[in-house]
């Protein structure tokens, strides 16, 4: 007996040991999102505490989600660092009230103000949400580049044949990426029942995509081409129809065609959905200085060796107003939020951000992870929208030597 209770004793030392080491070699990101990890697999519903555990680690945990990786440049863009820029903000201030994990300034390339919080620093990945947006937008360029999708105005249904007889049917590739395709879609954060909410526990019919399955269920609210809706399952849908055409996984094609062009320096991951492909409306995971080398990219005319990875004039097009949302001085272009002074932006529902300014060769990146999600009556997103502001204004008056 007393050999059995030492020979149990043993093992659960051995366990507890085990159990210990495996702890300590997580990294603080993977131990912060155990400690505090989700009761449910619905991210809009969880605390704050556990998405700012989460937000840094949604690559580290598989029983959480699963990831393809894009890896980076052999010989990554260098980022020097620029005169640093006189702000008339109190930056702990807009930190506290944005709860900020990261904010970068670039001009000209270089960077005029680098600030992290939350215990998060230039080597975390943060994830992005609806930022992703704009990057499956610019792979969608890429693809009429390669003569993988043919014309903007294809229909949806000529690369995803499961659409055909849905809504959908007659939606054109242009009408999807500027989310005019007129196909109702309940975008409310905070309604369990909405469109955005339900969508990825949709049970697909047996050999059809879980997302299709969903989408091409959904009934038309007004006529293709004359109704700008917010819907993120488009987004989806898009990259549905883009690895239809490119044949290969978004991780892929991103990698090929911008991470390693573009000199990204980490690795960047993007999240797949149930049927193991990308959620190319959400869930790009990278780090701060990353986001920034994208928004340098898009800047420069996503330029390789000089060429553009897009058809002339696709990305002018893309950044500009192409749909009107009914908010004064903006709009949305090819999944980027335009300014009519010529600014275009990608935005995450939490706080997530790429900001350029072209006329003053300016990027901002925004980390966050905003108490309420999305922009509407959202203090955090005003805030954010007036030091914006601030930064153009700073630039005026260090241009105009006052």
């Amino acid at each position: 007996m007393r050999t059995l209770k030492r020979l149990l004793l043993a093992l659960i030392v051995l366990i507890l040991a085990a159990a210990a080491i495996g702890w300590f070699s997580l990294d603080k990101e993977a131990r912060g999102l155990l400690a505090t990890f989700p009761t449910n697999r619905d991210i809009l519903f969880w605390s704050q505490t556990q998405r700012d555990a989460a937000f840094r680690a949604m690559d580290r945990i598989p029983l959480l989600a699963r990831w393809h990786t894009a890896q980076p440049s052999a010989t990554p863009r260098p980022l020097p660092g620029g005169k640093p820029l006189k702000l008339g903000v109190d930056l702990d201030a807009f930190m506290q009230g944005q709860h900020s994990a990261a904010l970068l300034i670039l001009q000209d390339g270089k960077i005029r103000l680098e600030r992290y919080g939350l215990g998060f620093d230039a080597d975390g990945r943060w994830t992005s949400f609806s930022v992703a947006k704009s990057f499956t937008s610019t792979l969608v360029g890429a693809a009429l580049k390669d003569g993988l999708i043919k014309s903007m105005d294809d229909k949806v249904s000529d690369y995803l044949p499961d659409m055909k007889g849905s809504a959908y049917d007659d939606v054109s590739v242009r009408q999807l990426l500027t989310m005019t395709s007129g196909v109702q879609w309940n975008e409310d954060y905070g309604d369990p029942n909405s469109d955005v909410a339900r969508f990825n526990n949709h049970v697909p019919e047996p050999g059809v995509d879980a997302l299709v399955s969903y989408m091409r269920k959904l009934p038309r609210a007004a006529p293709a081409g004359e109704r700008w809706n917010y819907s993120t399952g488009e987004t989806n849908l898009v990259g549905v129809m883009l690895m239809a055409a490119i044949h290969k996984p978004l991780t892929q094609y991103l990698q090929e065609k911008i991470w390693q062009p573009a000199g990204m320096q980490q690795q960047a991951t993007w999240l797949l959905s149930k049927t193991g492909k990308e959620i190319s409306g959400c869930c790009i995971q990278a780090a701060a200085r990353d986001y920034a080398r994208m928004g340098q990219f898009i800047l420069e005319g996503a330029r390789v060796n000089g060429e553009p990875i897009v058809p002339d004039g696709w990305l002018q097009a893309a950044t500009h107003k192409q749909a009107d949302i009914q908010a004064p001085g903006r709009g949305y272009g090819y999944q980027w939020w335009t300014y009519d002074s010529g600014s275009f932006a990608a935005r995450g529902i939490f706080g997530q951000g790429i900001f350029i300014d072209p006329a003053r060769r300016l990027v901002i990146v925004t980390n966050a992870d905003w108490p309420k999600a999305g922009s509407a009556d959202n203090p955090a997103f005003a805030e954010r929208e007036r030091f914006y502001l601030a930064v153009q204004q700073a630039l005026d008056d260090e241009a105009a030597g006052r």
